[in-house]
């Protein structure tokens, strides 16, 4: 299977078009525009509608405030393009392949989809079992969640690692913490942190494109 894992593209996702290889599955882990104006989210879906995948799968993150605030005009702008899916803690299936997603992350300023504690460990407790791919907006606790240059504390949220380790699905995919780009692999999951602007909101940090064999789990990445 040939997929694409983008993040935190902030209205700047037209700059990295030419980088996307195109094929099965494309997936974005949250923060498509700068606060949800209605003229981002439609600009957006124009773009994504038009990408070169027979599936693009996409949550938000915590800048799309009108995703919360105003779910039916989001909603009607999204079901008007009929090759995108958007997941808000909900799952899809292609080809036996379950993937859930969630734009929900711990509580940072005033922002879109934060929960406390005890509301993110009810939310997480929604992931089916079964699942094979999880999308996130934020990290889990201990990956990819760092921040450079500052405290060196991991960012990410402890309940949600505490979920996935139990299910162990075969990828997880967020953003959000900027410099936290990268992949790694751990217990039996692939975790990536497809986040292409840098903490500056700089475009420097490129797509993942990759070929997953879903029976045996392994990746090869595209040079």
């Amino acid at each position: 299977m040939k997929m694409t894992i983008i993040s935190d593209t902030h209205c700047k996702h037209k700059q990295i078009t030419n980088q996307l290889s195109g094929g099965d599955i494309i997936i974005h882990s949250g923060d498509i525009s700068s606060v949800g104006y209605k003229h981002e989210i439609v600009d957006f879906c124009k773009w994504f509608d038009n990408l070169d995948y027979d599936f693009k799968i996409f949550i938000a993150g915590n800048h799309e405030l009108t995703f919360q605030d105003n779910p039916d005009m989001v909603s009607e702008i999204i079901n008007s393009y009929k090759n995108i899916s958007y997941l808000e803690d909900d799952f899809l299936t292609i080809d036996d392949i379950k993937i859930w997603g969630s734009p929900w992350t711990p509580v940072f300023y005033n922002c879109a989809f934060n929960g406390t504690a005890d509301e993110l460990e009810q939310k997480w407790e929604t992931i089916p079992n079964d699942v094979n791919i999880v999308i996130t907006h934020g990290p889990v606790f201990g990956h990819l969640d760092k921040i450079l240059g500052e405290s060196g504390n991991n960012l990410g949220c402890y309940s949600l690692a505490q979920k996935l380790s139990k299910i162990k699905p075969k990828m997880h995919i967020c953003g959000h913490i900027h410099s936290g780009y990268g992949y790694k692999y751990y217990n039996g999951t692939h975790f990536f942190n497809g986040s292409v602007l840098d903490e500056r909101h700089i475009y420097a940090q490129p797509p993942f494109n990759f070929d997953w064999d879903y029976t045996s789990n392994k990746i090869n990445f595209y040079e």
